[in-house]
């Protein structure tokens, strides 16, 4: 590839890491236009996140006199936290600067370590409902994250690596095969997925019902540039782990260098495989009901059997043949 078309490793990673944040609220609004259009409504604009994320942004961030400087500087803690956890996950190829740091471990961590800060930022105030919201998120989170490791685990044992562009890589260089392991990993991790976004049936993101919420119920007391921070991270988690699923289980399309021709067909590629699993949430958070939050624990227990089955499948399979 001629050197003009090509960009240097750390422009690239970058504009990479940011078109996470660019891409986080669209998706978003491609879910709620799906949704709209199954239940014969005509829906908010596809772009409706970023004028909402532009009107707190605009406004006036109100603090109650109970918050400690823990409140305050959550919000920020928890979007940098997010967005690095998501600059991890290889977008549009593999091999950046940044790959020393895509492993499946420090992705897991940074999600810890946003959740713990929301958690705290929703007790910070003293609020029932705020508390309420703090433990249901720490229990789901405890379940969730068992699940997330074990599922991409059984493809991290094909690739002999726990970093995720390695994973990606080795995929494309020796040729992909959904094999039995990877379905059940694959299913495991869909469910994590509905679980940590916030998603129906585990969560509503669009609810007003104090009593159902769970992240909802830690962000009553933002306003402003701290809830649009809040919403934003949120955002960028639901894309994470989109581009988590797309990538790492089915990873054609991603480049593999840095020219023009590789970022062109990356960014094509990923963004029909996202429009695609937007859709299929979509038609799932449209067919299904919310459950009880008593229920989420066997939600949760199934993704961990699920991502269980795989990584024993691909030992009995694959290591022990």
């Amino acid at each position: 590839m001629d050197n003009y078309l090509t960009l240097p490793g750390w422009v690239l990673a970058v504009f990479q890491s940011c078109l996470y944040i660019a891409l986080a609220p669209l998706l978003v609004g491609w879910v709620r236009k799906v949704k709209a259009r199954l239940q014969n409504r005509r829906g908010a604009p596809l772009l409706q996140a970023y004028r909402d994320l532009y009107k707190l942004l605009a406004k006036e961030a109100r603090v109650a006199h109970t918050a400690s400087p823990l409140f305050r500087a959550a919000p920020y803690i928890v979007f940098t936290a997010t967005w690095m956890a998501a600059a991890t996950v290889p977008l549009l190829v593999v091999d950046l600067p940044t790959a020393a740091i895509a492993d499946i471990i420090v992705l897991v961590g940074l999600l810890a370590l946003a959740r713990v800060f929301l958690a705290l930022a929703g007790m910070d105030v003293g609020t029932a409902f705020g508390g309420m919201g703090a433990s249901r998120e720490m229990l789901i989170g405890a379940l969730a994250e068992p699940a997330m490791l074990m599922a991409v685990f059984t493809l991290a044992m094909t690739a002999h690596s726990t970093n995720l562009s390695s994973v990606i890589d080795y995929h494309l260089v020796d040729g992909f095969v959904l094999r039995p392991s990877y379905l059940f990993a694959l299913g495991g991790l869909v469910l994590v997925a509905v679980a940590e976004s916030g998603r129906i049936p585990i969560d509503n993101p669009t609810t007003h019902l104090e009593l159902t919420m769970i992240h909802e119920a830690m962000l009553l007391e933002y306003s402003g540039r701290h809830l649009a921070l809040m919403e934003w991270s949120a955002q960028i988690k639901l894309l994470l782990y989109g581009t988590l699923i797309a990538n790492v289980f089915f990873p054609w399309g991603i480049g593999r260098g840095f020219g023009a021709a590789a970022l062109g067909l990356g960014l094509a590629a990923v963004l029909a495989k996202l429009a695609a699993l937007g859709a299929v949430l979509a038609v799932g958070e449209t067919v299904l009901a919310k459950m009880r939050l008593f229920r989420a624990p066997e939600f949760l227990n199934l993704a961990l059997l699920l991502s269980l089955l795989g990584l024993l499948s691909h030992v009995i399979l694959e290591v022990g043949a």
